[in-house]
């Protein structure tokens, strides 16, 4: 009996019969109608409004999607459509089974091309599909691992063929991305349509996760029962970086790069603050080819110098196993039905696109002979680009593939050009179709595959795009697998049955992330610092434009001169720059650079692009709330960087805005993270930064004697851009004295802005770092602080306020004592650097090997 459409379906049309709604039969399935029942409840508004609720927790979230040469930017809003993508449970047992099949096809598979390679001696697959693959890793060749499934991890690219069924379109084993986009399309989907997940009974992926945790666990050498497990990432320009960081903080993981490790007598160690501690098992988000610049690609800095041969000795395991791009190779698909009789003597339970490997006589020639109508690809992703569509391809470019065709033949493989079916998207407040492709995953679990009962749905840009990617502009949908039964799952996220894990500490901190940490604190506190100073002399800026006067006053100049050594612009208003001209002509436009130009090193913007930069290096440690506060700041500045207002006005207005967020995210941090947890790292390089830019100021507007009342303003400028003033007059109750702020800005122990209380801060912060502790001596940074502190102590306002005579101007003792304690810190620094963050030791393989891109 047909089912009765919805209103939303009534206005649904398709431009195709391929439609996930519809049977083969042109009926709508009935769990879609049920679904479209309940959004028939929300009508119009009500969907459009949960799809707004979506994007806004997407965004205030801060999941992103790194796309190269966006000009929307690097960390592209990632974007999920509020009608999801539905499968009744008796179809996905079918794709289950075949999924868990082809899983352990490809595992076998994997085992074979390293090992005894039968496939390619009995004649069942060409040596050239393998040997031909730049996957193919003769490095790894006869390779033990400490897991009994090789292939850990596996996932399929799956989309709707003509007869109904789900095909699979790519097989992805190298480092398959997408689970933690799937999981937190859940965790928003979930929250947005809570009656609606209620109602379909869809099925939970918490037990996935439980098991992909355990596989981690098991995977160690010797079964360890705490075994310690990393992430390994490429970066923060890494598309996929979110990610990363996402399932680093869900599962509780370090996230590290390749310099956070180093292999030592065999075995793999982290790089921490305490020393080094050793790694047993690395789920890498690195290529293959990557992962070790002392065997395979030399220019690599992702990966670990003599990582292979600690996975050869069997101390360490790597999920997946390097060299399993190899498999990840459209080239073995039309070989698939023969690998599965030989290995399991089964056929195929999840039928395949139809796929031609030119590497045969027989099919290079259809090939050539119907490329209009084909798919022509790589057998390896050389790149992003390597796909050709025959349908779109002129007679001279048809042509001219055919040479490269029949040149290297063996690198080729056409494959049918089938047309993705399409499901309902919202779009503009109606139902389009879009054309879709379903990633599913699998998981090693014991002796068998597990399958996640869901996965990422990637829909294509708009309804004429062909290729589905989310490079290309597209979106996603959570996917979900409709029971018959209300699901019973449990929820909790229990990970390990045995548990005795310690509260992690500085030991468990790599050292990227607590030299990330520390420049996080450097780069906040020098932001936060150089605003308000900006700000102060912004201000004075706007009185002298009031009053109609030129801002050649000598106490604008002091100011403005102070800027260009507090953000180290140089020449600036200090000396002509190249092309002869003097900064102080034109003041204005000097400061505009100053506070706008993000190429300008010292420049307000580059501060803010560097803060930003050690933001997303570790943003796997700090909270949602930072996440928010983050965004609202990168908003705020956006739009004065991108706006056409640059008045003194809308600079001061925006500078405002920006300080108190810059406050209100720096209160977030201490919330986010414990102190042996690594927000000591923080709180040093917080303290370093706004001690030597206190010095700073203090060099550029005090060691010099002005007239009283130009001198009488800078003490005014600098209390202000100190956010001190009101303290020095509930302290003081006088008039401005020099002697007197010396003593609250330079030299009071017990007010935290006073750069004596700083340094003391920072005197004890750094005693708390391991190397601190260790031989019952001072460390070389240590010396340093004591040294300048000892310095504050023994100093005198009057003395440090005087001059050598009444016609003296400079005050030579307070200039001294400034320059002297900021080359201590600066010392101090570069020890703190050399001691923790070293980063420099490069291995060189003996012999250079070709790995093309």
């Amino acid at each position: 009996m047909p089912t009765t459409k919805t209103s939303w379906l009534n206005s649904y049309k398709t431009h195709q019969g391929n439609d996930e709604m519809y049977s083969l039969n042109d009926e709508v399935k009935p769990y879609w109608n049920k679904l479209f029942k309940g959004f028939d409840k929300l009508g119009v508004n009500g969907l459009t409004a949960r799809q707004k609720d979506i994007d806004w927790l997407l965004s205030e979230n801060g999941v992103t999607y790194n796309v190269y040469n966006d000009p929307k930017g690097m960390h592209r809003p990632w974007s999920l459509n509020v009608v999801p993508f539905v499968l009744h449970q008796e179809e996905w047992n079918r794709v289950e089974a075949g999924l868990k099949q082809r899983a352990e096809l490809l595992n076998l598979v994997l085992k074979d091309v390293y090992g005894e390679r039968k496939l390619i001696k009995d004649g069942i697959v060409p040596y050239e599909v393998i040997y031909g693959h730049r996957g193919f890793l003769r490095q790894c060749s006869g390779m033990e691992l400490n897991m009994e499934k090789f292939l850990s991890i596996y996932a399929a690219d799956l989309c709707r063929g003509t007869d109904g069924r789900l095909w699979v379109v790519n097989d992805r084993t190298e480092a398959p991305s997408g689970m933690g986009y799937a999981l937190e399309n859940r965790s928003t989907s979930s929250r947005i349509l809570p009656e609606m997940f209620a109602k379909m009974n869809v099925k939970r992926l918490s037990g996935f996760f439980q098991k992909f945790n355990q596989m981690l666990i098991d995977a160690a050498p010797g079964k360890k029962e705490n075994p310690n497990i990393v992430i390994l990432t490429p970066g923060s320009h890494n598309e996929t970086y979110f990610e990363h960081a996402y399932m680093a903080s869900f599962l509780g993981y370090p996230l590290v790069q390749g310099n956070d490790l180093v292999v030592r007598d065999g075995f793999l160690w982290m790089k921490s603050l305490q020393g080094l501690k050793q790694i047993d098992v690395v789920l890498r988000r690195v290529d293959d080819a990557f992962t070790d610049p002392l065997e395979l690609r030399e220019d690599s800095h992702l990966g670990v110098a003599g990582l292979l041969d600690v996975v050869r000795r069997k101390n360490v395991s790597v999920i997946n196993p390097i060299g399993s791009g190899v498999i990840e190779n459209p080239g073995l698909i039309p070989f698939m039905p023969a690998i599965a009789k030989y290995f399991l003597k089964e056929e195929l339970i999840l039928p395949q696109i139809a796929s031609w490997w030119c590497g045969q006589e027989k099919e290079k020639n259809y090939v050539l002979e119907n490329l209009s109508k084909l798919v022509v690809k790589r057998i390896d992703r050389t790149n992003r680009e390597s796909i050709y569509f025959g349908e779109l391809m002129s007679v001279k470019e048809i042509d001219a593939l055919k040479k490269v065709i029949i040149e290297r033949p063996y690198r080729f493989v056409a494959q049918e050009h089938i047309n993705f079916s399409t499901a309902p998207n919202l779009t503009n407040e109606s139902l389009e179709p879009r054309n879709v492709v379903a990633r599913a995953f699998c998981i090693a679990s014991k002796d068998q595959y597990s399958v996640m009962p869901g996965g990422l749905v990637r829909v294509a840009s708009d309804s004429e795009t062909v290729r589905v990617s989310n490079q290309r502009g597209g979106t996603s949908k959570d996917l979900w697998i409709l029971d018959e039964t209300a699901s019973t799952e449990d929820k909790s996220r229990q990970w390990q049955q045995k548990s005795s894990v310690a509260i992690s500490g500085l030991n468990d901190l790599p050292s990227l992330t607590a030299e990330n940490l520390y420049w996080a604190g450097r780069y906040v506190g020098r932001t936060l610092v150089n605003a308000r100073f900006l700000r102060t002399v912004m201000r004075q800026m706007a009185i002298v434009q009031n009053r109609d006067e030129k801002p050649d006053s000598e106490k604008l100049k002091v100011l403005f001169k102070a800027v260009t050594h507090l953000t180290a612009t140089y020449p600036g208003f200090i000396e002509k720059d190249k092309n002869g001209k003097l900064a102080m002509d034109n003041p204005y436009e000097e400061m505009l650079s100053v506070i706008l130009d993000k190429n300008r090193v010292g420049s307000l913007a580059h501060t803010i692009g560097m803060f930003s930069n050690s933001y997303y290096s570790i943003r796997n440690l700090w909270s949602s709330d930072m996440w928010r506060v983050f965004e609202n700041i990168q908003k705020l500045w956006n739009s004065l960087v991108d706006g056409e207002d640059h008045s003194i006005n809308r600079i001061l207005k925006v500078l405002n805005q920006l300080i108190t967020r810059l406050i209100a995210f720096m209160g977030l941090i201490e919330e986010s993270i414990m102190v042996q947890q690594g927000l000591l790292l923080y709180f040093i390089g917080l303290q370093l930064e706004q001690s030597s830019l206190t010095i700073t100021k203090c060099r550029a507007l005090l060691t010099i004697k002005y007239d009283e009342q130009v001198e009488y303003d800078l003490l005014e400028y600098l209390l202000t851009s100190h956010e001190s003033l009101n303290i020095y007059r509930y302290s003081y109750r006088s008039h401005i004295e020099l002697e007197h702020v010396l003593d609250l800005v330079v030299l009071d122990l017990d007010y935290a802005r006073s750069l004596t209380f700083m340094i003391n801060r920072l005197q004890k912060d750094i005693s708390r770092l391991p190397h601190s502790k260790q031989d019952h001596q001072l460390s070389n940074y240590q010396k340093f602080v004591f040294e300048a502190f000892s310095k504050l102590r023994l100093a005198e306002s009057t003395e440090l306020a005087k001059t050598k005579s009444e016609t003296d101007y400079a005050r030579e003792e307070l200039n001294h004592l400034m320059k002297t304690l900021s080359k201590l810190l600066h010392q101090t620094s570069q020890s703190i650097s050399n001691t923790y963050f070293n980063h420099t030791d490069k291995q060189n393989q003996l012999f250079t090997q070709s790995f093309p891109i």
